[in-house]
């Protein structure tokens, strides 16, 4: 029921309120975007300067009966509003309207049932929108408050509204079953990676800054890529393999939004634990637009929300193809590590350098050197080929195994301590990524 998108795009008024605090402002851009990707045929742009929100309808009664007439005479079938609406405004407003009437959270909500591909995905809207909907059950049903009647029903008994509450409670709680399964799953094959000593990268970004384009520029990949808000919504991951470093593992993830709905950020909790447990965040920004500072600040806050804010993290300023005078480069802070790469993931500009930052950046704890084992640490020797850290082997004139090792320095020095002894009393020569 929730996945069933109507044919066409429906006849649309979007609202938008002007002269609010900062914080809560809404990009007018932005949410055109939004109801562009939703489908909707917009009709009119309405655009309210109200510093002060009214109770019963958020805005004016005076606008409340110019969108009205505006309704009637365009045939409108929706007006959705940039603003997130409580359940008693949303029922106000549609009685007066006569007409649906959709907040900023549900406009989100429909997009994401929208893209929603996989099973898992759709059961994290669903999840969203049921928990979303349980307080809006009361809306234009006049039958609900009815209790059952008949043989053996009469009297004390449920009414309508509170069967549907019932319903819904339960089917909540499935869905939650469901997708605890799924995170479980998901941190199993994340401790095999790690078990496998693979790292892993995560793209993450505001929506549509290029993260898909990225992604498959950089693994030949064909991940759908629109130039639309959230094009992505489930999960891809993908082996990248880098010179220097080995295999990785890269995920592109949901893109993020100005005050994008808590519910959301709660029901995609799965998908995000694939950033929050990456060993290096690529924060993909569009250099291009006019508000990126805002954007940046809104990644860096649901990154919070989600506990990946202390994650290592290298800025990628995506698309200087619509910049002029800008080339590919690599800027570093003061002791030389790197901050931020520029490029064009469409243009294909700047790959190799983000390549090379990536296996600098994951390669600070890789070990890459010759160690001298004498004949005595055999069984040392033999653990170094298990793990395949062994590059090549040579001996010397007393017999003793010269290896050139290449993994991480936290299980050469688990390796070397089961022996009681330091990796600097057999160095032979060693270099450090």
């Amino acid at each position: 029921m929730f996945f069933e998108r109507p044919g066409g795009g429906e006849r649309a008024i979007l609202v938008h309120l002007e002269g609010q605090d900062p914080e809560a402002r809404e990009d007018p851009q932005e949410f055109q975007e939004l109801a562009n990707s939703a489908g909707a045929d917009t009709v009119a742009f309405v655009s309210v300067s109200r510093h002060q929100p009214s109770a019963k309808f958020l805005i004016g009664s005076g606008k409340v009966e110019e969108i009205r007439d505006l309704v009637k005479a365009e045939d409108v079938e929706l007006v959705i509003f940039n603003h997130t609406l409580t359940p008693s405004q949303e029922r106000n407003l549609e009685r007066e309207f006569e007409c649906r009437v959709l907040d900023r959270t549900g406009l989100i909500l429909d997009i994401f049932a929208q893209r929603a591909r996989t099973h898992e995905g759709k059961l994290q809207v669903e999840l969203a929108q049921l928990e979303h909907m349980s307080t809006r059950l009361v809306r234009g049903w006049t039958h609900l408050e009815r209790q059952k009647g008949g043989i053996g029903l009469r009297g004390p008994g449920e009414t309508q509204l509170e069967t549907d509450r019932r319903l819904l409670r339960v089917r909540i709680r499935q869905i939650k079953s469901r997708l605890e399964k799924v995170r479980s799953q998901r941190e199993q094959a994340r401790r095999g990676r790690r078990r496998a000593d693979i790292p892993s990268v995560s793209l993450v970004g505001y929506t549509n800054a290029g993260k898909s384009t990225l992604f498959n520029a950089l693994t030949t990949s064909e991940v759908y890529a629109a130039n639309q808000l959230f094009a992505t919504l489930d999960p891809t991951l993908r082996r990248l393999e880098l010179d220097d470093l080995g295999p990785v593992i890269l995920a592109d993830t949901v893109g993020f939004i100005r005050h994008l709905p808590h519910k959301l950020v709660e029901a995609f909790r799965a998908t995000l634990e694939e950033s929050s447990n990456a060993d290096l965040l690529l924060h993909v920004i569009d250099s291009h637009e006019p508000e990126r500072d805002q954007q940046i600040d809104q990644v860096l806050r649901v990154l919070g929300e989600i506990g990946a804010d202390q994650l290592p993290m290298l800025e990628v300023y995506n698309k200087i193809d619509l910049l002029e005078g800008v080339e590919p480069q690599i800027q570093r802070d003061g002791e030389g590590k790197p901050q931020r790469v520029w490029l064009s993931a469409r243009e294909g500009k700047g790959l190799d350098l983000l390549r090379q930052t990536i296996a600098e950046l994951l390669g600070e704890d890789l070990f890459v050197g010759t160690l001298c084992l004498p004949q005595r640490l055999g069984r040392l020797r033999a653990q170094f080929f298990e793990l395949g850290a062994v590059q090549e082997e040579t001996h010397d004139e007393r017999g003793a195994s010269l290896l050139s090792v290449r993994l991480p320095r936290i299980e050469l020095n688990r390796l070397v301590s089961r022996e009681g002894l330091q990796p600097s009393e057999f160095l032979a020569q060693h270099t450090l990524q």
